[in-house]
């Protein structure tokens, strides 16, 4: 579900006033100095990741825009293409006769489009709000466009609430797309316009234009994945062996022999040839148009040599990065499991669960928990780990960072 978005400003509260305010708020905030007043924690949890960034709250980065050619790969690669008529119709009533801007991003922050009166393109020039500059906001700190992708909320930012003083005649308003398939940001829909032009419906409005925009490409999902169903069924229903039909982020369009799931886990790179494809283990895998067709193997099938290897994530939390006959795929193991995991990688021969509990526990009687954890690590590691006595297999390689 997503949050409620949090307007900058009321319909009581008088814009001139409430900047002269931000204004004393900021100075007092940016010299070391005691604030009139307190910015809104979304604001002010913004300035400290740009503070830590080190971002110049004066002229901001001064990082070239992107070329045109880099410009037109990242709107071919947003997935946002075919959604752009849509969302400046949507919004062209709060463009039209005023200084306001329509702004898509990329989910790093980049302007892939603007849309606009000349005289609002030529003040945003001013600023470098150019198609291919990055707004993120560890370029030029708080502002709506990369406040929102980092945050993953509807953001609206006015004023003197920017981090970087020469945007603080500016009022900015955006709200992150995800993709309906996999959940993960695509980009932003932001309007930006002179800080005296802010209204708060302004920000509902450009939410709701975020949310259609997701719910298009929903549509579009499902109407791809019909597409694939109607080829693909054919081919899986003439298989002799357990097989699933689906599209490039696990989305299952057609089954044999397999129990029904709407999605399937995959790995980063799924390509052509025998690979380990999530909870289903072993499988050849083979192109169809729009996806493919995954068929479990022979479990006598000679075996694909595995590595697992533990990193740390930016965090500082550990994951597991597996990679497997050309596929591969990350997940973030719990403490226990990555116990459990090097115990195993150091007993190559394999443990029963009640040497697992000792080791675990300090006592061999707790093999229920001990088979429960090893249940839920399986679903990670399907076709990886073996049991009677739980081991890795002999293609099977730990290593750590």
């Amino acid at each position: 579900m997503r949050p409620a978005a949090e307007p900058a400003i009321t319909a009581a509260d008088d814009p001139r006033e409430f900047a002269a305010t931000l204004h004393a708020m900021y100075d007092a905030a940016m010299s070391g100095g005691k604030m009139p007043a307190h910015p809104r924690s979304v604001i002010s949890e913004s300035w400290a990741r740009a503070t830590v960034a080190g971002v110049d709250p004066e002229h901001g980065a001064g990082d070239d825009p992107l070329g045109f050619a880099d410009v037109e790969r990242r709107r071919t690669e947003s997935g946002l293409a075919g959604c752009l008529d849509s969302i400046v119709a949507s919004l062209r009533p709060v463009v039209t006769d005023s200084d306001n801007l329509i702004i898509v991003a990329d989910a790093s922050g980049h302007v892939l489009w603007r849309a606009g009166g000349s005289r609002a393109l030529r003040r945003a020039d001013q600023l470098k709000f150019t198609e291919g500059a990055s707004w993120s906001e560890r370029q030029v700190g708080t502002n709506a466009i990369g406040t929102a992708l980092a945050s993953r909320h509807p953001v609206q930012v006015f004023s003197a609430e920017h981090f970087v003083r020469s945007h603080h005649a500016w009022t900015c308003t955006a709200s992150p797309i995800r993709d309906p398939r996999t959940g993960e940001l695509l980009g932003v829909v932001d309007v930006s316009g002179p800080a005296p032009s802010i209204h708060p419906t302004t920000l509902a409005l450009v939410d709701s234009v975020a949310k259609l925009t997701e719910s298009r490409l929903r549509d579009e999902h499902r109407s791809q994945l019909d597409l694939l169903r109607s080829i693909a069924a054919p081919i899986v229903g003439r298989v002799t062996q357990p097989a699933v039909a689906i599209d490039h982020q696990g989305w299952v369009a057609a089954v044999h022999q397999m129990p029904t799931v709407a999605r399937i886990a995959v790995p980063n790179l799924l390509s052509a040839g025998r690979m380990h494809v999530g909870a289903l283990g072993l499988c050849d895998v083979e192109p169809l148009p729009g996806g493919w067709l995954v068929r479990a193997t022979d479990p006598s099938s000679s075996p694909v040599e595995t590595t697992l290897t533990v990193t740390t994530e930016p965090d500082g939390t550990p994951s597991i990065r597996v990679d497997s006959g050309g596929g591969a795929w990350t997940f973030r193991p719990s403490p226990r499991h990555l116990e459990i995991i090097g115990l195993l990688a150091e007993h190559p021969a394999g443990l029963t669960a009640a040497q697992l509990s000792d080791k675990l526990f300090g006592s061999p009687d707790r093999t229920v928990t001990v088979r429960a954890e090893m249940s839920r690590l399986r679903r990670h590691l399907r076709g990886v780990l073996a049991s009677s006595p739980y081991r890795f297999g002999e293609s099977v390689r730990v290593q750590p960072t």
